[in-house]
């Protein structure tokens, strides 16, 4: 996975987060099995790579520029003072955008409950597999004890029916 360079100070364009993009490019056996599950269900719909592309393109740089150039020339030659139908059409887009907004913040929303499951799920298999492994080393350790015993005792004699050594 390849980021495109950017100035100094800016974030990198990520273009390959994207769920099909993501699907396509990136190795699925490096993914976050949440990952890989919230990717494949938002490139199987229509309706939500739509959505994908509009947040993507909403959350960019040229969204800004375009939106200033339109501006200006809409405020200089289409309409004069005070702007009624400009103030309409950007208070529609206003809507339309944070209904995107909102979109994003479920599906992250969504994302990270999927993945907090996952990692919950995963931590109580590890808890589970290391306190069997813990029973495991303890029978073990008994078992090297007690066999630790008989070696000992059949190696080195008792001192049944001797006399304690006088200093």
């Amino acid at each position: 996975m390849t980021t495109t360079t950017t100035p100094a100070g800016s974030k990198p364009h990520r273009a390959y987060l994207r769920p099909s993009r993501l699907l396509r490019n990136a190795d699925p056996t490096r993914l976050h099995p949440a990952v890989l599950a919230q990717a494949e269900h938002r490139a199987a719909s229509v309706q939500l790579r739509i959505a994908d592309a509009i947040t993507a393109f909403a959350g960019s740089m040229a969204f800004v520029y375009i939106h200033i150039v339109v501006f200006i020339v809409w405020m200089l030659w289409v309409e004069k003072n005070p702007w009624p139908t400009l103030t309409l059409i950007v208070s529609l887009e206003a809507i339309f955008l944070s209904t995107f907004v909102m979109i994003g913040q479920n599906r992250q929303a969504a994302f990270q409950q999927a993945k907090a499951d996952r990692d919950y799920t995963d931590q109580e298999k590890l808890l589970v597999e290391n306190t069997e492994l813990t029973r495991t080393i303890r029978d073990l350790s008994e078992q090297i004890r007690d066999l630790t015993s008989q070696i000992h005792a059949h190696v080195v004699p008792t001192d049944q029916g001797r006399s304690a050594p006088t200093a």
